[in-house]
């Protein structure tokens, strides 16, 4: 091989060696978060790991006031939820703290935890976006927790594949939910209880829940892309009170 062969091979090598590099973080920056999630589920799922869901952090604060003692703080896991050397190495019995008693969702089952913005446009890129980077979007319209009607909760909604990776995975997990599983929702400082009735795949095009979010029976719907990484469909999640059950 002489010099002028041995150069164009060394480009071609290289070219070729950066467009499997430049492939590998593709797919990682798209599906990483969501193989994290699956990840740590399952690990959770292994080692029996249970997860109780703690009170508003405004409740646990007031106690201590109230009766006029001194309460030592008990370290409890961040509040976005579980990392990963938790559930790897953790105890077995964890504590889930919502973020924010205004507007939260914690769910046991997934070991998820997440601060609710509330009143975002589904319809306006620019508003959800950015919320989504952050967490989980009540669509504007749909009605907040204890009101007759739909409490409409997205997140993982994205423009491009290539900005997935960039956005909030709380709801990844959705898939792995049940009928019977129990989803929590504080607002304004009170704790609103939910029992999972129904999982579902609509096209992006089904916006009935959102649209018909007042009057009717108390309920919970929670909504993400489908499949994970994509935005092809919708995976549509109901909740209703479980006192009415």
């Amino acid at each position: 091989m002489n010099r002028v062969e041995a150069i164009k091979f060394f480009i071609l090598r290289s070219i070729g060696n950066f467009l499997v590099l430049f492939a590998i973080y593709g797919v990682l920056a798209t599906f990483g978060p969501a193989m994290l999630a699956e990840t740590k589920f399952r690990i959770a799922q292994a080692r029996g790991i249970t997860y109780t869901v703690a009170d508003a952090p405004s409740q646990q604060e007031s106690f201590g006031t109230l009766l006029n003692i001194s309460i030592t703080p008990v370290p409890v896991p961040p509040k976005e939820g579980p990392t990963f050397a938790s559930v790897l190495s953790g105890p077995k019995e964890q504590l889930l703290v919502p973020p924010d008693p205004q507007f939260s969702i914690v769910i046991p089952r997934i070991g998820a935890s997440a601060k609710v913005f509330p009143n975002v446009d589904p319809t306006n890129e620019e508003n959800f976006l950015p919320v989504l980077q952050k967490g989980i979007a009540h669509a504007k319209g749909s009605v907040f927790p204890g009101l007759p009607g739909n409490t409409y909760l997205f997140a993982h909604s994205t423009d491009n594949w290539w900005n997935v990776g960039r956005y909030n995975a709380v709801f990844y997990l959705l898939k792995d939910l049940a009928v019977g599983d129990e989803v929590y929702v504080f607002f304004e400082g009170r704790r609103h209880n939910y029992v999972i009735t129904q999982s579902r795949v609509v096209s992006p095009n089904d916006v009935g829940a959102l649209v018909d979010s007042h009057g009717g029976p108390e309920q919970l719907i929670l909504q993400t892309c489908w499949p994970p990484g994509t935005t092809w469909e919708r995976l549509i999640v109901t909740a209703i009170p479980k006192s009415d059950l």
